[in-house]
């Protein structure tokens, strides 16, 4: 009677190799390295195939769409409606309420929002007028009007947002969905960051790995056909790669051979020259849009005369490819092409307009898409910025950083569509109901995933590292 094969709590603990010519060279190797590796991945393959779980509970989605709207969207201006400010326009905010400093602290009078807001879809849910083709959907988004975060400046703010913690240097939240659930795809990375031109303040630290081993990495991709540098190969023959890649196999098998362990950047270098190696076959495939629908591609914007549109509308159809043939977690950023920030200091009715023109009917296009594929229940999209703006005139036309309240909203994987959670006050300045924190938004994140926040963890420097650290609370209400 064979006896039954062993299995961890949570098997995609630990790091496991990708591909059959990885897990030769680690048998091979003298370290006793290739051993454990193998196992790993053995016991992952048996558990597949005695069909149990690789994850702590039943999972809603399988892949996460992330658009960040960098810079910090107005909540007043989107996704919650205030007519105090129009009753209470031009007054002192300070005599109506107490008024915290700002990043300038440059209080001006109260402001009202230059868009009208009207009510959508079955749920009737309040979308400014920026956002018609957002709105549209609107029956499949559960708003969260209660978020906050911890930090009111950009850098620490993305941080914050991306990792779950105002530091830099710790891994991202598609590093650790990705550490925790592996990828789909042995032929693509398991995140991908899809870059419309604006890094996010706080640089590209916002999709590191950190103490992650390095294979967890975001890879950042341009949306264009020529996305990914070196794709292609440059040698003159596949001889001529085949050559250079088994020598840098021998390299590494020796180095190997002359330590008592493989170090993490070495296991890594290994692991990431295979995927590589695989992703010129993949790749040029997956930014070539050639093959798509006409009506596909007018849907997305492809073919609008206003170029943001057009970046944002690839973003959004490449983000769909990708979910797709298995990508796990997608970022997308905002265009840098005739577009700014969400961060408008001033400007706020031509900064947002043009923002808002720039993403509306390419995310409008991408929830529609998903669901008409029969993707939208396995795959998470969540809209957000770092953090919020407050509901009075910096200067007199801008709105200065509001960490204390702002909206996103979540669609999709296991969402409760046409719903709204939490409130804000009167102006929208601060959270009266509900309040939340971006470790509550990673923590439902991760439920929703099938894991457990509490129980995804690596240990470093002495201790079980989390994304929630120890924080962060289910958002039950968002649900369906």
């Amino acid at each position: 009677m064979n006896t039954p094969v062993s299995r961890p709590p949570f098997p995609c603990r630990r790091h496991r190799p990708t591909s059959r010519s990885r897990r030769q060279w680690l048998a091979e190797s003298a370290c006793g390295f290739g051993a454990v590796a193998a196992a790993a991945l053995f016991d992952r393959e048996r558990a597949r195939a005695a069909g149990l779980p690789a994850v702590h509970h039943p999972a809603r989605a399988t892949s996460v769409i992330f658009l960040y709207m960098d810079g910090g969207v107005s909540q007043v201006d989107s996704f919650d409606p205030k007519p105090r400010l129009e009753r209470d326009a031009g007054k002192d905010p300070r005599s109506l309420f107490k008024v915290d400093a700002t990043q300038f602290n440059n209080v001006g009078t109260v402001l009202p929002s230059p868009w009208g807001f009207r009510h959508y879809g079955q749920s009737g849910i309040a979308v400014s007028d920026l956002f018609p083709c957002i709105a549209a959907e609107v029956d499949e988004l559960a708003v969260i009007r209660s978020m906050t975060s911890a930090f009111p400046e950009h850098t620490n703010a993305n941080y914050f947002l991306h990792t779950g913690s105002g530091l830099q240097g710790r891994p991202s939240m598609g590093a650790w969905t990705t550490y925790g659930l592996g990828s789909e795809n042995d032929d693509l990375p398991g995140f991908v960051v899809i870059n419309g031109g604006l890094i996010p303040p706080g640089g590209l630290d916002n999709f590191t790995n950190g103490f992650l081993p390095a294979t967890f990495q975001g890879s950042v991709i341009r949306p264009a056909r020529g996305g990914l540098a070196n794709v292609v190969p440059r040698e003159r023959s596949p001889a001529q790669q085949v050559a250079k890649l088994d020598l840098a196999r021998r390299l590494d098998d020796g180095f190997a051979a002359a330590y008592p362990a493989v170090p993490d950047a070495l296991e890594s270098a290994i692991a990431n020259r295979e995927l590589a190696w695989r992703m010129q076959a993949e790749v040029p495939g997956l930014l070539d849009l050639d093959g798509e629908a006409a009506v596909t591609k007018r849907a997305y914007g492809l073919e609008s005369d206003y170029e943001p549109t057009r970046i944002f509308g690839t973003e959004c159809l490449l983000a769909r490819r990708m979910v797709e043939r298995g990508v796990r977690f997608v970022e997308l950023t905002c265009p840098s092409v005739g577009t700014d920030r969400w961060d408008q200091h001033g400007g706020l009715r031509e900064g947002h307009a043009r923002n808002a023109r720039a993403v509306d009917q390419p995310i409008g296009a991408l929830i529609a898409d998903l669901r008409q594929r029969g993707l939208l229940d396995s795959t998470l999209v969540v809209w957000s910025g770092e953090f919020g703006r407050t509901p009075f005139a910096q200067g007199s036309d801008g709105r200065d950083h509001n960490p204390q309240a702002f909206s996103l909203w979540m669609a999709g994987g296991g969402v409760k569509g046409g719903s709204v959670v939490g409130a804000t006050d009167d102006y929208g300045y601060r959270v009266v109901e509900k309040p939340f924190i971006i470790h509550d938004l990673h923590a439902t994140m991760l439920w929703l995933l099938g894991i457990d926040h509490t129980r995804l963890t690596y240990r470093h420097s002495g201790r079980d590292m989390r994304l929630t650290d120890v924080h962060g609370h289910v958002i039950s209400d968002v649900l369906a």
